[in-house]
């Protein structure tokens, strides 16, 4: 395949050129869940990782699982939270709102968690609603007006795949166009579209490129075993995915949700998931040198 061609078949070609994106490669504080947010951020900053984002609980002792932020946590703690990240060099990109956009207290949740992040100086809060449709219009209803708060405070809001109203990307493109607010964009989750639509991503990214502001990380296999699984050990072609976002000159997270190889258990002790979690920084540093070489 010629680099016209390779080109072509991203999309790249049909987009304007622009300065090279600056992909951040960033590892979530879940695939840490099973061990103390201390030992997450221990862990992410020691595999070679400069960005975080955080997840949603961890095990801190035994039968004590606390929230990473809770909802209704003061501004001040997500402020101390991201000076705790800082200091040994890692970055938090993202941030999880833990609500979904549909439950009865979204936009006072949503509203609490912008008020977090522009604290912390966290650039995008990720969110997403059920994965079975009916509740449309409280969904944009409350996207309608979480988004023009979130801007106002320098901060995005980020829907991702993950089914019914939200299934793919161009599903989610619908959505961004229809709130009509730039505090509004797409994290675009491959693994999930190849998960809950089993469509392919490759054409789907290529419908909402122009939306997309990050990515979940994850992989998908459908053989041996239908599962979620870490990036390139499944059947996603990363140098594809992000080929079409690859001349934006914006700062773009890719943003590591599952690093765990498919198949086999998971790690039952935390250095095994640090060996994941380098494995998966590398694959994708290796991903980001091919495709800006184009």
């Amino acid at each position: 395949m010629t680099r016209r061609e390779l080109l072509v078949a991203s999309g790249a070609a049909a987009l304007p050129a622009s300065a090279a994106t600056s992909f951040q490669i960033a590892c979530m504080t879940l695939p840490y869940s099973q061990f103390p947010l201390a030992r997450a951020l221990e862990g992410i900053q020691r595999t070679g990782y400069k960005f975080v984002a955080w997840g949603t609980t961890h095990q801190e002792s035994a039968g004590q699982r606390r929230p990473v932020m809770a909802v209704e946590a003061p501004p001040s703690e997500a402020k101390a939270l991201a000076a705790r990240c800082r200091g040994p060099g890692l970055e938090p990109v993202m941030m999880f709102a833990t609500v979904q956009l549909e439950q009865p207290d979204a936009l006072a949740a949503h509203l609490r968690r912008i008020e977090q992040a522009a604290a912390a100086r966290i650039p995008y809060l990720l969110t997403f609603g059920k994965t079975t449709p009916g509740e449309y219009q409280t969904f944009i209803g409350n996207l309608k007006r979480v988004a023009p708060a979130a801007r106002q405070s320098g901060v995005t809001v980020l829907i991702k795949q993950h089914g019914g109203n939200t299934g793919t990307g161009q599903a989610c493109a619908r959505i961004v166009e229809e709130v009509g607010d730039e505090g509004l964009r797409i994290c675009y989750d491959g693994g999930n579209v190849m998960d809950y639509e089993r469509a392919d991503p490759i054409p789907d990214i290529q419908a909402c490129a122009r939306h997309v502001r990050a990515f979940a990380i994850k992989d998908h296999r459908y053989t041996p075993r239908n599962q979620d699984c870490g990036p390139g050990l499944g059947e996603l072609d990363h140098y594809k995915l992000l080929l079409p976002v690859a001349r934006t000159g914006l700062n773009m997270p890719l943003a590591c949700e599952n690093i765990f190889e498919p198949i086999v258990a998971r790690p039952a002790n935390p250095e095994g998931v640090d060996a994941l979690a380098r494995r998966a920084r590398e694959f994708l540093e290796t991903v980001i040198r091919g495709v800006q070489s184009t």
